[in-house]
């Protein structure tokens, strides 16, 4: 019996959990403004429940779905920390959420200068001058980047129509390389899971419009040889674009401006605490160097010479609108008000104690599962199911089997890189008890693969739906209610 089966039968008629306009008057007025053509000729099918039976709906319907708030959510490459209610609250503000955005700058000084402070502030963290807040995700940020990455190369006449990229790279990468118009060159890591300057100068020559790195990359490991990679690629004309969407490893320790990245993309949404999940919300700022400044979307956020902030849309050499407007202003406010919180001293403490946390995990979990690569991990890391495979259970069982403890499952069968991979990241919010939890459990599934597969294959056993056909599922969306 489904949810939509449950609420229906608890339909009375004449019961209301609503009120349209107040009285009965101003219904009726509602009514009368309808135009007859638009009018039901016969009742919806629409149960009649009271206010409270509908909250206890809502309800139970959200406690079956996981949620960071509900229990532990280890998805890998995600970092699907808890965010602070403060932060949310900040963002609630009345005067932020009523404000139009076609409304004058003059209308909006403190707006304005809440954008100003934190573009001031990721280019502090990042190392990187100027910063743009338009992009709504982190794959729009990469478009954004790649956008002035084929414009400087236009601006300078150069014929450019490959990017490389390492086979760590995050998944949306090569798509956005294709998105802009470029080829991708993939090459491999070595045997200790980076990039090596030497696989980068086989590739790369006049052709080669940049390259796209993640730092940690997808294994979870530092790339060490970014100085030497970014002289490569630059003495070739090529520019160097940093994927931040592990930046939650990064925050006060390394800056990627200083060492020879020319531009990268924040995960406002990840690192710097707003909820996310289910595609949204998202904020995929985007810092550059001086010397790309021209391309940055329009419009910027400048000072005038009285020092007002204003929106400047006189940008001849810019890349346009990548977005109504100038972004999720709602992840901007939670991301200033993050970082207000925290400090410079606070954000480094959360990426050593992400460090941290993954590191405790991998040393206990490796005697159990497969580790690639046995290396220092940052704030993630990757194992594999192989050990378990033998057994006759796969990584996509281990995921299953994880939900019936109440455990959103890591990001499984990725990097592509790694046969059977288990991708976690724990984060810094994590307590030293809620990871011994999560140990005990992978060792005793690690244990029921060996003794007893058949309850780890045929998990998960007591979620509110078994396992699905996810390959149907994928192939023949039905994603439309029907009444």
């Amino acid at each position: 019996m489904d949810d939509r089966t449950l609420i229906y039968e608890k339909s009375v008629a004449g019961r209301r959990g609503y009120t349209a306009g107040g009285t009965v008057k101003s219904e009726l007025d509602l009514l009368a403004a309808i135009p007859n053509r638009f009018r039901r000729t016969t009742d919806a099918d629409l149960p009649e429940v009271t206010e409270g039976e509908v909250m206890r709906h809502f309800i139970a319907l959200s406690v079956k779905n996981h949620h960071i708030d509900k229990g532990f959510y280890p998805l890998g490459s995600c970092t699907m920390k808890y965010n602070p209610k403060l932060n949310d609250a900040a963002a609630s503000f009345t005067d932020f959420k009523e404000h139009h955005p076609l409304a004058p700058c003059s209308s909006a000084p403190g707006i304005l200068r809440l954008m100003h402070d934190l573009s001031a502030y990721l280019g502090e963290i990042s190392g990187f001058p100027h910063v743009s807040l338009q992009p709504v995700a982190g794959a729009q940020g990469e478009f954004t980047g790649l956008l002035m990455v084929r414009a400087y190369h236009e601006f300078k006449g150069n014929k450019r129509t490959k990017v490389i990229i390492p086979d760590s790279a995050h998944g949306t990468n090569p798509a956005s390389v294709s998105s802009v118009g470029f080829t991708t060159v993939q090459i491999k890591s070595n045997e200790r899971g980076v990039i090596s300057p030497e696989s980068v100068a086989e590739v790369m020559d006049e052709s080669v419009a940049g390259m796209m790195m993640t730092n940690p990359n997808t294994l979870g490991i530092f790339e060490t040889h970014i100085k030497e990679i970014a002289e490569i690629v630059h003495a070739k004309g090529g520019l160097m674009y940093m994927d931040g969407a592990n930046l939650n490893a990064n925050m006060g320790i390394f800056r990627p401006g200083d060492v020879g990245f020319d531009m990268m993309h924040f995960n406002l949404h990840k690192t710097l605490s707003t909820p996310h999940g289910g595609g949204g919300p998202g904020g995929g700022a985007v810092g550059i160097t001086e010397e790309l400044e021209k391309f940055l979307p329009f419009p910027v956020l400048e000072k005038s010479d009285d020092g007002q902030l204003f929106f400047n849309y006189e940008r001849s050499h810019s890349i346009g609108r990548v977005h109504t407007y100038y972004g999720n202003f709602a992840n901007m406010v939670r991301a200033y008000a993050y970082i207000k919180t925290l400090g410079g001293r606070g954000l480094k403490r959360a990426s050593e104690n992400a460090v941290l946390n993954a590191n405790y995990l991998k040393a206990i979990l490796s005697d159990d599962y497969e580790l690639p690569y046995q290396v220092h991990c940052m704030h993630e890391f990757v194992l594999s199911g192989s050990r378990q495979k033998k057994a006759g259970v796969k990584t996509v069982d281990i995921a299953k089997r994880l939900l019936d403890f109440g455990v959103h499952p890591p990001t499984v069968y990725f990097p592509l890189i790694v046969s059977e991979a288990i991708m976690i990241e724990p984060t810094e919010t994590e307590s030293r008890e809620t990871l011994d939890g999560f140990i005990e459990i992978m060792q005793q599934i690690a244990k029921e693969a060996q003794e007893n597969p058949e309850i780890v294959t045929s998990a998960p056993h007591n979620t509110p739906v078994r396992r699905l056909d996810e390959t149907g599922a994928a192939r023949n969306l039905d994603v439309c209610y029907k009444g």
